[in-house]
């Protein structure tokens, strides 16, 4: 079985990396910038260049290289968070809102497709919620008339899926959903885009964003692009200290990509399990060419577990029970931003200059919300209303969701209580090789790793956003924070936002990193 931290699992199944650009070299004027090459960033980056606005984008990895690279590619216009939700923290019309948009970013992603010729294996199918064991059907009842009620009015109950090897009990068809591969379609984007006469730069890492009278991004080697407009999609926002992330939650959710020993039809399948199973059939890309089946779910906050190898078993074995599944071909993890009251946040950035625009919250649907935040801000930065941009407004408040907004601020609040609890181990000898864990030198907290090879790492273990003390992830190889999801590697580099700088050593405050390595006996 591979380990996450070495498989990038849809750029492995290409056997392709992601692609790479050359770094911005010097400084430069656009008429908008763009921070990250993920889905939400390339399809804003293509809508705009088709108006023939100008644009850069950057991004501190390849293009691809965050998220985009981890996801299933399911394509639902069924949210994850049930039309039952949707309809409690936004109404009938914003329910409505929320479906339309969604299937609109399908239709939008399917014209795009057949537009630019991009070989990405898009295909049409249906949805399938079902049952979790001892869940009431009552569950699919209410949640087929939220439906109708949000225009989705071909949504259907069957007694079980039909030419399932597997009795699912009843069931929910919602059709016209969809899947694709998402490195082959983001690399059709790419061409479209640059073939606009686009600009892209990656291994550019974004330092610092400015609005207002002088708007643009400095990167941290020094260049400068000036532009009219920024646009932050990076999956969560870096600029914003502190205002969305009090409105959005981070989780790990893991996926493991099996070898199937019988066909199994095509279709999106997801149960009412919390967290849920999600699952869909993967056409072509395994082993010689085969199917695989990929799995997902067991979803935790980010920095509040460290049993990666548990959840894998145990996506692998509710798979094998109902699926003709067999060995493990892939496994890997994913980052999932989950507002608390189900959608994304696209638009203005909360507080700040009418400039800058953010796109986040993906809640588990990161291409039909990327794809959606293509649309909503490829107008708004041209000064355009759109009709679904209020349903989106980041500034939002979460008056329907007021008791999750209280308990996942709580939650995220008590971490903080790290600073004066034991750490994981008294002393770095009692790190093993291969491990990490948090330890403590009178008052500093340090993040010290161990390699296979003796290397020991150590740097500070305080997130740079807002104090949160890390916590080691041992499949990733990473240091997660459980405040608000901002992740690291083992050098302290920076991998995942709301942070936007590396982590510190404790004794020296100069803004670049340092690394205490030394080498333990073996």
């Amino acid at each position: 079985m591979e380990s996450s931290h070495t498989t990038l699992p849809w750029s492995q199944m290409l056997r392709a990396a992601p692609r790479q650009f050359r770094s911005l070299a010097q400084d430069t004027k656009a008429d908008v910038v763009i921070v990250g090459a993920g889905v939400a960033g390339m399809t804003t980056a293509l809508m705009l260049a088709r108006h023939q606005v100008d644009v850069v984008v950057l991004d501190d990895g390849p293009v691809g290289g965050g998220e985009t690279e981890r996801t299933t590619a399911h394509l639902a216009s069924a949210l994850d968070d049930r039309f039952v939700k949707l309809e409690k923290n936004h109404g009938v019309g914003g329910s409505h809102l929320a479906w339309q948009s969604h299937s609109t970013a399908i239709d939008v992603i399917e014209g795009i497709v057949e537009e630019e010729g991009i070989d990405c294996s898009f295909a049409r199918l249906d949805g399938w919620l079902f049952c979790s064991v001892g869940d009431s059907t009552q569950l699919l009842q209410d949640e087929l008339e939220a439906a109708r009620r949000a225009g989705f009015v071909d949504v259907e109950m069957f007694d079980r899926i039909p030419e399932l090897m597997w009795d699912t009990g009843a069931v929910l068809r919602f059709p016209r959903q969809g899947q694709l591969h998402p490195l082959r379609y983001l690399q059709g984007l790419t061409a479209a885009f640059t073939a606009l006469g686009g600009r892209i730069h990656t291994s550019s890492h974004v330092a610092g964003i400015e609005g207002g009278a002088h708007p643009g991004v400095l990167t941290t080697s020094g260049k400068l692009v000036q532009a009219r407009a920024v646009v932050v999609a990076t999956n969560t926002p870096i600029n914003d200290r502190f205002v969305i992330h009090t409105k959005q939650q981070a989780y790990r959710s893991y996926v493991v990509a099996l070898r199937l020993d019988d066909v199994v039809v095509p279709a999106l399948l997801w149960d009412t399990s919390d967290p849920y199973h999600y699952v869909r059939v993967a056409e072509g890309i395994g082993p010689g060419g085969s199917d695989l089946l990929i799995v997902g779910g067991e979803d935790h906050k980010t920095g509040h577990a460290d049993d990666a190898d548990a959840r894998w078993a145990r996506l692998h074995h509710w798979a094998s029970e109902r699926f003709p599944a067999g060995n493990v071909v892939h496994r890997w993890s994913g980052q999932i931003m989950e507002p608390v009251d189900g959608l994304a946040f696209i638009g203005k950035n909360p507080g700040g200059p009418d400039n800058v625009f953010i796109a986040t919250g993906d809640s588990g649907h990161g291409l039909t919300h990327g794809t959606i935040a293509g649309m909503i801000l490829s107008d708004l930065v041209r000064g355009i209303d759109h009709p679904w941009a209020a349903l989106y407004e980041p500034s939002r408040k979460p008056s329907h969701a007021l008791g999750e907004f209280a308990r996942e601020n709580l939650e995220s609040v008590s971490h903080y209580a790290q600073y004066v609890l034991p750490a994981d181990v008294d002393d770095i000898d009692d790190i093993g090789r291969g491990d990490g864990a948090v330890v403590r030198e009178g008052l500093a907290l340090y993040a010290a790793s161990c390699s296979e090879h003796g290397l020991v790492r150590k740097c500070s273990a305080v997130c740079p956003h807002l104090g949160g003390i890390v916590s080691y992830n041992s499949a990733e190889r990473s240091w997660d924070c459980p405040v608000h999801g901002s992740r690291f590697d083992l050098g302290g580099v920076v991998v995942n936002g709301p942070a936007n700088a590396n982590l510190k050593q404790i004794d020296q405050l100069q803004p670049e990193l340092v690394i205490v390595d030394e080498l333990k006996p073996a």
